[in-house]
């Protein structure tokens, strides 16, 4: 084996093993620097195992060299490698933008131990996304959440301590649904590795607890989703969370509970069970459509900046949710690209915000008037990001709205009102964000407070460069799409 048959496992043993490193590393700015190293070398991995599988060739690697199913089997192929490269992404764009917002808002003593939650937090959401094994899954799962908890509550702002409890008790549940489909799967079939399990359903002779066994998996994974109306804990968590942490888990911790949703059911359940495909769009698509309407219209009228931004990631989750819900070559590859998309950008409205909160500390919108006079680079990355989340044709999020209009236009007579629910929302994105827009361009200042300029140009450089990868994938989406792609060809194959 050469290092390169290594890298599923890499990518989760390299920021697992930095980070009890990262707590020894006491002096100010170490700490940070050997989290961003750590960061950066996850993405260095996700990049080499998205052009391998690109290059045609699935990732495989046994634990220990036993293997599947007696062995842990780890797995990369299309699906792993897009939802690998967006996590790993956006943890290394926002650890490289971190030292100036986490040192306003975190001492310095407590910083080593919160890098090393950041890094563990990244270890488990690798370790989902790479696991071909249905229980650890559920290990990576609870070590992202733990984590996730400590960085929510880890900042200055002591409402997060509520919000966090509530994202516990909702992620706890969830998980404790999952838990008990895998083992329902698990009494019926006698495995816990996913291909193995794909091809041992197809002998039980009693279904029933298969049945409930998918019940119970889709619920548990909708909360840790935050799919509607499941998603009460997600807009408190990304309001009150330091705001380099937002920026992480907005672009990535939904979507590993959502690719594993559509992993899990494509795989092992629609498959192998009759009629279960129409059961999962009966369930999946009113709620996308739910969310996407609600979520979009409590946006329109919410005051402050980041539970505006996070109220519209349930919108944008429904988007995602509703592709998988055509089961469908073209609408499973339009959630897979809009899972890329909307991480590129949300991502960059979050480091935005990031770089307004480092001088205006109250971020409701009466506040932020006249903000773009005195921060207009800042600002202006903001709208870029802001026009990709519209959909606005030169963007990364026209291309995937597009492929979901497709999509809809593919899936019969009644697609054009879902094509009218993706039009009337995009029209309401327009309208949450031009509040944005009009607060900080048109609106005089709300105080006349001196010395406001731009955040630290470690922020902003970071900040734009996303802006900017939002227009690139918008010109040139070839890998992200090629991926998406392969995704959908891959979870349809074994289907009728």
């Amino acid at each position: 084996m050469n290092l390169v048959d290594h890298l599923p496992a890499l990518q989760v043993v390299v920021p697992m093993l930095s980070a009890p490193l990262v707590v020894l590393l006491q002096p100010r700015g170490l700490a940070w620097a050997g989290a961003t190293a750590a960061g950066l070398v996850s993405f260095a991995i996700a990049v080499a195992l998205a052009m391998a599988v690109l290059g045609g060739e699935t990732q495989t690697y046994a634990m220990g060299g036993w293997p599947a199913p007696y062995g842990i089997a780890l797995a990369v192929d299309d699906f792993s490698a897009l939802v690998l490269l967006l996590v790993t992404g956006a943890g290394a764009a926002a650890l490289l933008a971190a030292r100036p917002s986490v040192d306003k808002q975190i001492e310095e003593e407590r910083q080593p131990l919160f890098y090393a939650a950041w890094l563990l937090g990244l270890a488990g959401l690798a370790g989902i996304v790479v696991s071909a094994d249905a229980f650890n899954i559920f290990v990576f799962m609870e070590i992202s959440s733990l984590a996730s908890y400590i960085l929510i509550a880890g900042g200055p702002d002591r409402r997060a301590l509520p919000a966090v409890f509530k994202y516990l008790i909702m992620g706890t549940i969830g998980a404790t649904f999952y838990l008990i489909g895998v083992g329902l799967v698990y009494m019926m079939t006698g495995t816990l590795n996913l291909a193995d399990m794909q091809a041992r359903i197809g002998d039980v002779v009693d279904l029933n607890p298969i049945l409930v066994a998918a019940g119970f998996i889709t619920i548990g994974l909708a909360l840790k989703a935050a799919v509607f109306p499941l998603h009460v804990w997600l807009p408190n968590a990304y309001t009150h969370a330091p705001h380099m942490v937002t920026v992480f888990l907005a672009a990535c911790a939904t979507k590993v509970a959502l690719y594993v949703l559509i992993r899990f059911d494509s795989m092992v359940f629609q498959d192998k069970l009759s009629d279960h495909v129409i059961q999962f769009a009966m369930f999946a698509m009113p709620l996308a459509v739910l969310g996407i309407l609600v979520a979009s219209a409590v946006a329109m009228f919410e005051g402050n900046l980041k539970r505006l931004l996070g109220t519209s990631s349930v919108a944008q989750i429904g988007y995602i949710l509703l592709g998988a819900s055509f089961v469908s070559q073209a609408g499973i590859t339009a959630g897979a690209m809009h899972m890329f998309n909307h991480a590129l950008a949300k991502g960059g409205l979050f480091l935005a915000v990031a770089c307004l909160a480092y001088h205006y500390r109250d971020l409701r919108l009466s506040q932020l008037g006249g903000a773009a006079a005195r921060m207009p680079w800042t600002c202006a990355a903001l709208v870029l990001c802001g026009l990709s989340l519209i959909g606005v044709p030169g963007t990364a999020g026209f291309i995937s709205k597009w492929l979901l209009i497709t999509a809809a236009l593919d899936a019969g007579p009644w697609g054009w009102t879902l094509v009218i629910v993706i039009l009337v929302s995009s029209l309401m994105a327009v309208v949450y964000v031009w509040r944005i827009v009009e607060t900080l361009y048109f609106q005089a200042p709300a105080t006349e407070e001196t010395g406001i300029v731009e955040a630290p140009l470690q922020l902003l450089l970071m900040t734009w460069l996303v802006a900017l990868l939002n227009i690139a994938f918008g010109l040139a989406p070839a890998i992200p799409l090629t991926l998406a792609e392969g995704s959908a060809a891959a979870l349809l194959g074994g289907m009728p």
